[in-house]
């Protein structure tokens, strides 16, 4: 029988394996920077499995194969994934770990590349594997690299400066403030390896990875304010030389590790979460005294100045305006039927397009129409793509990487000409009491996001409904759509970022939903700002967030009988300013159609 492309990768890639003398070999979705998104050429678990998702790992033994995901992916991995090649596991309900584990021989040797995963993972590995006297091996250079003949190259597109008009504060000050957090803590130097973190500390931008406005690069931030930048050759320019200055050196690429080891005898600050093995390798073998700490930028870039607060009110009334478009062409067009998942977003874009501002999407969007919106990670591609049917729920989620500003928005319609059921009215009303209750909050300072997730569930609870996903993540300034340290989710399972304190200058989504899987589902997401409040007879210190997204709300799926009156309030006050914001950017039957739903809602 012949092999299909993806099992004659599977076979080069164990013949590999067999010359290098390892019995197995861990292929993970990242990249040297531990990144969400990665560029094409990291994109190894794609090409040898065929899948498409964003998060998931495969682990090749000699006989055996299985690709690990979680359950956004579960129909999706078996779309797309031979299951004759590679064995489904779900996480967290098993692990890699475990697996291998299970099925690694004794003794054996099972690859791993340094530059694609974290010191606690190659940890955690090698425990598991310990009973079976068994461990990791380090490779040089990623085997799939060698099998894979038509491997895209990493982008040499140039970095590119982002202006102080934009940032608000200056490299210098920001490289000051890193120095006097290593100063303070007796350090020598600070590895900086995510990439947004080299962005926002450097004040550059770059084109190498989809959505995410990033340059493949790394820093070294020194004690004295001055750093290295460790970029390819080809993607500095004379721009970038002098906005960098004379304190920034710029070295290539591969001078990253030799400098590395330069560091013998110093000590030096790396983040176990956003820095790769090899990183620790580097230094701990040159003799550097290694102590693992958050990365400085990270919560430095989470709190946004005056400067980047006003250019993403900017943006999201840029933002809003395109969205406004889209809901009043979705409006006409999609009860007549011809429309489909892909066709929407196309015309979504479209319309944010029209915009000078606009430097790409902040993620591929999620139009997800019918039962894909009970997917809250949906995908459309040629292959999902179904039309949207009259009579029934599309949700969209979308954003927009503006030069002053990172977008990220959900809504969800009642696609005509007939009436929402009673249930969608229900569910789609409870979702948004959750998002409400969460708009109002007023909190004291020290509160983390995990005391305010109850909020945005409480109406869902009371009809013994919930939803499987957090209800607010970080976002960056031109920078990434999920930015940490800051969540709001579930304090439950470690997961990160909810024991962050919320301080004024954050940005968060708020972003509750409900999905009924087969059916339909249901999200209301705007972005909103941590600020501080005053309160008449307050006791410490308070706050609350600012409403930053400007979109109107589907009336249609409101049940008023369900609303309070603080409720009915904020929805018109909501949509006076939404219609307030967006009608001098419409014209025409937009315009009319803008002024029609942002009407105040029939008092039950």
């Amino acid at each position: 029988m012949l092999m299909n492309t993806h099992e004659a990768r599977l076979e080069a890639l164990r013949k590999e394996l067999k010359t290098r003398g390892l019995d197995g070999f861990v292929i993970p979705i990242s990249d040297e920077h531990m990144s969400e998104y990665v560029g094409a050429y990291a994109q190894r678990l794609g090409w040898l499995t065929g899948f498409g998702g964003s998060a998931g790992t495969a682990a090749v033994l000699g006989d055996k194969a299985a690709i690990f995901i979680d359950g956004r992916y579960t129909l999706q991995v078996r779309e797309q994934v031979d299951g004759r090649l590679f064995e489904y596991v779900s996480v967290p309900a098993s692990s890699v770990s475990a697996w291998l584990a299970e099925h690694a021989p004794a003794g054996g040797k099972i690859g791993f590349d340094p530059w694609l995963h974290g010191k606690p993972w190659v940890d955690a590995i090698n425990r598991a594997l310990r009973d079976k006297g068994a461990a990791l091996e380090p490779v040089d250079g990623n085997p799939i690299d060698t099998v894979w003949a038509d491997q895209p190259a990493p982008s040499l597109a140039p970095a590119l400066v982002h202006g102080n008009e934009y940032t608000g504060k200056a490299s210098e000050a920001k490289r000051s403030e890193v120095a006097e957090w290593l100063t303070t803590k007796g350090l020598d130097a600070a590895v900086v390896s995510a990439l947004d973190g080299v962005a926002w500390l450097l004040n550059l931008r770059g084109t190498d990875v989809n959505c995410t406005p990033v340059a493949l690069s790394f820093v070294l931030a020194h004690a004295d304010g001055t750093a290295e930048l460790f970029i390819a050759e080809e993607k500095v320019t004379p721009e970038l030389r002098a906005h960098l200055g004379n304190a920034v050196t710029v070295r290539p690429r591969e001078a990253f590790v030799p400098q590395l080891k330069a560091l013998a005898g110093k000590k030096v600050a790396v983040d176990p979460e956003r820095s790769v093995q090899a990183v620790f390798a580097a230094l701990e073998g040159a003799g550097a005294a290694v102590v693992e700490l958050t990365d400085p930028t990270v919560l430095a870039k989470a709190v946004k100045n005056p400067v980047e607060q006003a250019g993403q009110r900017a943006a999201q009334a840029r933002d809003g305006a395109a969205i406004a478009k889209f809901l009043h062409w979705l409006s006409i067009e999609a009860p007549k039927g011809g429309q489909d998942e892909l066709s929407a977003a196309a015309k979504l874009q479209s319309f944010r397009e029209e915009s000078e501002l606009l430097r790409d999407l902040s993620f591929d969007t999620i139009s997800a129409a019918g039962p894909h919106a009970a997917s809250p990670h949906y995908k459309v591609d040629e292959h999902s793509n179904i039309g949207i049917e009259p009579n029934s729920v599309y949700l969209v989620d979308s954003g927009g990487q503006y030069l002053d500003g990172t977008t990220d928005i959900t809504r969800t319609v009642w696609i005509g000409p007939g009436e929402p059921t009673a249930e969608h009215k229900d569910r789609f009303t409870r979702v948004l009491k959750g998002h409400i209750m969460l708009a109002l909050a007023t909190f004291p300072k020290g509160t983390v996001g995990s005391q305010l997730d109850t909020l945005a569930r409480h109406a869902l609870w009371q009809a013994g409904v919930d939803y499987a996903h957090g209800t607010g993540h970080g976002v960056g300034s031109f920078l990434s759509v999920h930015e940490g340290p800051q969540r709001i989710a579930k304090a439950q399972g470690g997961q990160a970022g909810t024991g962050q304190e919320l301080l004024a200058g954050m940005i968060l989504s708020n972003e509750p939903g409900y999905y009924k899987a087969g059916h339909y589902g249901i999200r209301i997401e705007n972005l909103v700002l941590v600020e501080k409040r005053e309160i008449s007879g307050m006791e410490g210190e308070w706050l609350g967030f600012e409403n930053l997204t400007w979109a109107p709300i589907d009336a249609a799926l409101v049940d008023t009988s369900l609303m309070t009156r603080d409720e009915l309030k904020w929805w018109d006050d909501y949509h006076a300013r939404v219609e307030a914001l967006l009608a001098p950017q419409l014209e025409g039957a937009a315009l009319d159609w803008l002024k029609a739903a942002c009407a105040p809602l029939p008092a039950h």
